[in-house]
């Protein structure tokens, strides 16, 4: 093993970084080039209970305290509420959630931070030797978020963490993560209509793979959901011997004049979920007296804390372009969400119709508080540009008329919308390091079908009425850049340029505020995102 260490380090060094070497031996498990493959349903789960014993960590994962979380919606945000209320209570907390936006350690939290990379470098290396000299024929390699969940179980086992909080990755009963058998507590976020084509299209279809995480006699925790699926989750709880409760959302007035971390009126739904989850393990573990928490009442200064100063990446978060000069601060506002689904998408409409309302008014206080130089204006135009990208197995035709009918419901009327391939590849694990603008040309037929569709609805809303095209770049060519344009909408061949053309439009257009809203793609938003770090 030593001897193999040192080949490695030796080669890495005089080729590329150890951390991209583990990089590239992970994008060696990546499957097929999509979200999900037929070891989500269920092809041959057995091998996870190999790959354990392989690692030997099936004693450690037998006395891990964990609390187990599945969902359509809010599953993450739900594992990062709980995350942080128990680390605010003084444990040692271990969080495992995917996806990843900029960096694959995001997935790793120790006390609330992604695992170092020399940490990651030296647990990866573990499980990656014993697992390539153990594997054969009939024991194949995990794929990728197989491996990354044992990966996770290790890393959660050597750090010797109090409380392991494991988000299911996709569906429940056949997840990776569920080679858990005695959680703690497990949890059932909202359900929707997701991964229909590996969980089913009936809710109560999907509701069932969920419900997979429930474990004969361990409590569990799910939100209001519709009938059809309370309905199946009963009936699976009933058979396991397993108490299932629901948890209401928290009452705001319970956090003493604080906001939730996470921004989002949704987010009080998943804050009460992971308030019952949390008192539930302090309890089972032997930290709290049964029924001392009375969420209706008060809540403890931990719990509160952990909720209001619990942050999560690529979910309503607003970064203003650092690249701009010091004069045009401000000017081009990226509003991140990676919203995938109709009803999140909703959600995310809501959140950046409010937003950015909350901006103007603070725009317009600042203003008239700042005194003005001779020629200057006190007061920006503000106009809304969509960048957008979604995945060719979602329905554009459900997320996209949602997305424009809940802005325009508090009279939001994008002003263009830009469609871009996402940068980040399915068959490459990468990080911040590794990205480049010199791609290959990407195939944008899916663009300019979400292009088609686009048009279609703001015609539909708007006739033949534009919005004015309050934002325009002169005297610089774009027709390599530009696939199409349309009245209402352009494709780009790629993310960078389209990145481009919006900082050099905030440039040209000194008096405007430029407001993007970025969503459709968690993969999408990441991009953006290592591009705004570069």
């Amino acid at each position: 093993m030593a001897q193999d260490d040192e080949c490695r380090s030796s080669e890495a060094s005089s080729l590329i970084s150890p951390y991209d070497e583990a990089m590239d031996a992970l994008s060696s498990l990546i499957t097929q080039k999509s979200r999900a493959d037929q070891t989500n349903a269920g092809l041959r789960f057995d091998l996870m209970f190999d790959y354990v014993k392989i690692l030997d960590l099936e004693e450690a994962i037998s006395k891990m305290k964990i609390i187990h979380v599945a969902g359509t919606k809010g599953k993450g945000s739900t594992c990062t509420f709980t995350e942080a209320i128990l680390r605010n209570c003084g444990f040692r907390t271990g969080l495992f959630t995917s996806p990843h936006l900029i960096d694959v350690r995001e997935r790793f939290r120790l006390d609330g931070v992604d695992i170092s990379e020399e940490k990651f470098l030296a647990y990866f290396w573990w499980c990656w030797d014993r697992l390539k000299e153990k594997c054969n024929d009939d024991i194949p390699m995990p794929n990728l978020f197989r491996f990354l969940a044992l990966l996770a179980f290790k890393t959660f086992a050597a750090e010797q963490v109090d409380v392991a909080i494991m988000e299911v990755g996709l569906g429940g009963k056949f997840d990776a993560t569920n080679v858990v058998q005695t959680p703690i507590v497990c949890g059932i976020a909202s359900l929707g209509y997701d991964h229909t084509e590996i969980l089913g299209n009936t809710l109560g279809a999907i509701a069932g793979e969920k419900a997979g995480i429930f474990k004969k006699g361990v409590p569990a925790f799910t939100v209001p959901q519709p009938d059809e699926a309370m309905e199946v989750l009963k009936e699976k709880a009933s058979e396991l011997d397993v108490s299932l409760q629901v948890a209401y959302p928290l009452d705001s007035k319970l956090l003493n004049g604080l906001d939730l971390g996470l921004v989002g009126d949704h987010q009080y739904v998943n804050a009460g979920l992971a308030i019952k989850l949390c008192s539930t393990w302090l309890q089972n573990t032997g930290h709290l007296e049964p029924d001392s928490i009375d969420q209706n009442i008060s809540l403890p200064q931990q719990f509160i804390k952990g909720l209001t100063t619990a942050t999560l990446q690529g979910r309503a978060q607003i970064i203003p372009d650092p690249s701009l000069d010091i004069e045009s601060v401000g000017n081009l506002l990226f509003y991140l969400d990676g919203a995938h689904s109709p009803e999140s998408m909703e959600v995310c409409a809501n959140w950046f119709s409010f937003a950015i309302k909350e901006d103007d008014r603070q725009q317009r206080t600042s203003n008239e508080l700042i005194p003005l130089s001779h020629g200057e204006t006190a007061s920006k135009d503000s106009t809304q540009i969509l960048l957008f990208n979604c995945m060719a197995v979602r329905d554009p035709q459900l997320l996209l008329p949602r997305l424009v009918k809940t802005c325009g419901g508090h009279g939001i009327n994008f002003n263009k919308a830009l469609f871009v391939p996402n940068m980040s590849l399915y068959t490459k694990v990468g990080s911040t390091s590794s990205l480049s603008s010199t791609d290959p040309v990407a195939d944008v037929s899916w663009q300019l079908t979400l292009q088609r569709v686009w048009e279609n609805i703001i015609f539909g809303e708007r006739g033949n009425t534009n919005n004015g095209d309050l934002v325009s770049v002169e005297g610089k060519d774009y027709s390599e850049t530009i696939v199409k344009s349309c009245e209402n909408s352009v494709v780009f061949s790629s993310l960078p340029l389209a990145i481009k053309w919006l900082r050099d439009a905030a440039k040209q257009n000194r008096s405007i505020r430029m407001q993007v809203l970025v969503t459709g793609s968690l993969h999408l938003v990441g991009d953006v995102m290592k591009l705004l770090k570069k």
